[in-house]
């Protein structure tokens, strides 16, 4: 049974506890690449200096990741900022799974092997070793058994990241992609049979297939046909691809147009036929969804699919379980029960969360441990302001002030006691490479901090000021005194500080060891007056 228990020396404040997530605002030394720090931020820099800060952990193990070495994202930040406990997530359950073998067993692999056999089997996800929505050795061992299992024709359709590795990274990826396929084909024929293993299209992660939020399906579609049809510009090899339009533009991988590979006829030599196998090896839910759709749903209507091939398809993992999108998948994702959200309702709180579209998700699916839709429609109020379809360089406030305003409305409304919402520019803007425009997100991240903490002191509430993970901390790296952008998240920890006024003796900070965003939960619900379930991770105050 869900159930909260009210601590006895602690009843909470009169007005609304609001926790403000500035998405990918990590804390890493100053320095002329620390946008975070070279921003004029007094309203952070305040709560920075107060009695009531202190640094968490946003990656690696603490979120549920492998190793120290993989970056925490925005999806497993909120997965612990709403479920209080550690969960294994996307590569770390992937790995699992290929290493015990697993995923080999299941009846979705042997599908995916049988129609590989008789047609094509084709590879779809995001070219490189971020760790954030796929990994190439992931990619590699699946080719490679396929290999072993009969697969004689196999097709790659890699999505050029430059987002989460370096922003000209991906010639470096499709060299040790070209080997790995190379060395297939050399393999299964010394054993008698012939092999045909290539890359087939691609395109940069922010131009095709990989929208969210059906923020911009055309982008879908563009990935759609260039992937199934062979629809883009044409070159002999990807690498011809990469390199002719870096020498057109300085646009990073992410946003390279669509190219298909062909053969000496000018033909694609990877367009999708019936009965073929498609198999998108990302991991990450978010920006695997409608592409998903667009593969496998009989009533789709985003966009003309034209003549649709009647392919099997398949996820690395279940990327909405609700909506049970794919079907087909071949690991199972976190069951992620009995989060705060959960409990909350169950005692009875109204509580609102507030985004806009390019992280609405993050603070209602990935929050409530990915599960769509209300918990307690009656309890609950999710607004989502509508993104703008354009590269976020040339918005750094994105819609932040819209942002505001609602929430200062829910908030002098009356009706909530507790609020969550998430400020996505420091990690939108942060991704672009742009250090001048993250810098200016940064100042507009505080003014607007600055204005929901003046409410809730009017409010005689409490604000909880955190992070998911970095990224706009650390925006270029320096070898010989050339700098090069940095557009991936980083491993710094994230800031959490607690804006009350009410603050007196009643509680203060708390020394937990290798705190991370997990022990947010438990402190949010502290202050909201609950004593936080026994397994969650303990809180970040302590009460005299």
């Amino acid at each position: 049974m869900l159930e909260l228990t009210k601590l006895q020396s602690f009843t909470g404040r009169p007005g609304p506890v609001l926790v403000i997530v500035a998405d990918g605002v990590g804390v890493a030394p100053t320095g002329p690449s620390n946008a975070v720090t070279e921003a004029a931020t007094p309203v952070l820099d305040d709560l920075a200096s107060g009695p009531l800060y202190t640094e968490l952990r946003a990656h690696g193990p603490a979120v549920g990741l492998p190793t120290e070495d993989d970056m925490g994202n925005s999806e497993v930040g909120h997965n612990a900022l709403g479920a209080g406990r550690i969960f294994a997530q996307g590569a770390k359950l992937v790995n699992q799974s290929m290493a015990n073998g697993s995923l080999f067993q299941t009846k979705v692999w042997n599908q995916v092997i049988a129609h590989g056999r008789s047609g094509t089997l084709h590879l779809l996800g995001l070219h490189s070793d971020g760790g954030v929505h796929s990994k190439t050795a992931q990619l590699y061992q699946l080719l490679e058994r396929a290999a072993q299992e009969g697969v004689t024709r196999a097709r790659v359709h890699i999505l050029l990241d430059g987002r989460d590795v370096g922003a000209r990274s991906a010639l470096d990826y499709i060299a040790q992609t070209e080997q790995v396929l190379q060395k297939i084909n050399e393999h299964a024929t010394t054993d008698g049979q012939e092999a045909d293993f290539r890359i087939a299209s691609g395109g940069g992660r922010m131009t095709i297939t990989m929208d969210r939020y059906q923020a911009d399906w055309d982008m879908v579609e563009r990935g759609y046909r260039c992937h199934t049809f062979g629809e883009g510009r044409t070159f002999p090899s990807a690498t011809e691809a990469v390199e002719t339009m870096y020498a057109e533009s300085d646009k990073g991988d992410q946003y390279l147009d669509a190219f298909v590979v062909v053969d000496d006829a000018g033909q694609p030599v990877g367009a999708m036929h019936d009965d073929d196998a498609v198999l998108f090896f990302n991991f990450r839910g978010d920006r695997a969804i409608e592409i998903s759709q667009a593969y496998e749903d009989h009533d789709f209507s985003a966009f003309d699919r034209g003549n649709h091939p009647e392919i099997y398809f398949a996820g690395m993992l279940q990327y909405d379980g609700d909506a049970k999108v794919p079907a087909n998948y071949l690991v199972d994702p976190p069951a992620i029960d009995r989060t705060m959200s959960e409990y909350l309702c169950a005692a009875g709180v109204r509580s609102f969360a507030i985004s806009e579209t390019q992280k609405f998700g993050h603070v209602t699916y990935f929050w409530n441990g990915n599960r769509s839709g209300y918990i307690c429609e009656d309890l609950e109020t999710y607004i989502e302001i509508p993104s703008d379809n354009v590269e976020f360089n040339t918005t750094p406030g994105m819609k932040l002030r819209e942002i505001t305003d609602q929430t200062i409305e829910l908030l002098r409304s009356g009706r909530y006691e507790f609020g969550r919402l998430n400020f996505p520019n420091g990690d939108m803007v942060g991704h672009t490479g742009d250090l001048e425009a993250t810098i200016g997100a940064m100042t507009i991240l505080d003014g607007c901090v600055g204005q929901l903490i003046k409410v809730i002191d009017e409010l005689n509430g409490i604000v909880v000021y955190t992070a998911d993970h970095g990224n706009a901390d650390i925006m270029f790296t320096e070898t010989d005194g050339i700098r090069s952008p940095k557009t991936s998240h980083t491993l710094s920890p994230v800031p959490f500080a607690i804006h009350d006024s009410g603050f007196g003796s009643e509680y203060q900070m708390a020394s937990v060891e290798g705190a991370g965003l997990a022990n947010v939960t438990a402190t949010v619900l502290n202050l909201l007056g609950f004593e936080a379930p026994a397994d969650y991770e303990p809180s970040l105050i302590r009460f005299d």
